[in-house]
């Protein structure tokens, strides 16, 4: 079972979660809003993130990527520098009120695929084959795709996928893996919204992206609600509303929010750099600048925003 994310603003404010098989529509309302706890296993840190990185992606998008993860670690370091609040890390710690969840989280394998080893157009089940790869016990195992790579439902229906698959080498245990694709030249409009002007409802003009690139500042948002869902939702079994099938997730349940007062088609109240002019609510490490989606905080019942 996986579930997948698409993050485009929609006229009435849809949350589109397909799946391989199937597809479901939920109309987010802002009451009520309860994630049930379905009683199951949680992911908690330590938790290890390894990559697959399948295509060409270039050295400063991987770092993009890479600074914006290790930037969810909430475990406090004496030794460098303390991140400006609000912060990637005080974001993240949110997780931690699910169910005592996640909390660190550690960058590990990482696998560059840039001869396309299983071409240019990937299927759900590549997308598992190639998580395997790097999968190990109590770890997130994501699949990140090029621009240039097509992968099955993606645009369609979605832009980020979170699933689990058993681990041969490991007793046939269930390990999580995500998948999420860079759609700068597929569909920025749709999976790169609000850096990009949307495809469907109101057409308001697109915010500057952080850190100068609209697909990859685009994945990490939709990394961001695929690594939510993955830690709250791993095996189908935590948190979520509405059907198993098809489950309004930690981000998912509050799509197209990323500041006070967002409403569909407007991204919300954010922080603006003065410098660059781009938009942004959390800081990150080594001086970057993300744009992190909204999280359903378990103790209000409510999307939470930094700003």
């Amino acid at each position: 079972m996986s579930r997948n994310y698409n993050i485009a603003p929609i006229v009435i404010f849809l949350v589109t979660i397909s799946y391989f098989e199937k597809s479901f529509s939920a109309l987010v309302t802002q009451t009520p809003l309860v994630l049930t706890y379905h009683k199951g296993e949680l992911l908690k840190g330590p938790l290890t993130v390894n990559l697959v990185w399948y295509g060409k992606f270039t050295p400063i998008q991987r770092s993009i990527i890479v600074d914006f993860l290790q930037s969810l670690n909430t475990i406090k370091s004496t030794t460098k520098i303390a991140t400006p609040l609000p912060s990637v890390s005080s974001w993240w710690k949110t997780t931690e009120k699910y169910h005592n969840g996640s909390s660190a989280l550690v960058v590990g394998k990482q696998i560059l695929d840039e001869n396309y080893s299983l071409g240019k157009n990937l299927k759900n089940y590549h997308l598992r084959y190639l998580a395997t790869k790097v999968a190990q016990p109590n770890s997130i195992n994501l699949v990140l795709t090029a621009k240039e790579v097509g992968v099955e439902g993606f645009c369609m229906s979605r832009c980020g996928t979170h699933g689990s698959t058993k681990l041969i080498s490991n007793g046939n245990r269930m390990v999580a893996y995500g998948w999420v694709g860079n759609s700068e030249t597929q569909c920025p409009g749709q999976c790169a919204w609000p850096f990009h002007q949307p495809i469907y409802g109101p057409q308001s003009p697109p915010l500057v992206s952080p850190n100068g690139d609209v697909g990859v500042d685009g994945m990490v948002i939709n990394l961001a609600t695929v690594l939510a869902g993955a830690v709250t939702n791993p095996f189908n079994k935590g948190y979520y509303q509405g059907p198993a099938t098809a489950p309004l997730e930690a981000v998912s349940a509050c799509t197209g929010m990323f500041g006070s007062g967002a409403y569909p088609g407007y991204a919300g109240q954010v922080l603006v750099d003065k410098t660059t002019g781009a938009s942004y609510n959390a800081h990150g490490l080594n001086g970057r600048e993300y744009l992190v989606p909204a999280m359903w905080d378990p103790k209000t019942s409510a999307c939470f925003t930094l700003v």
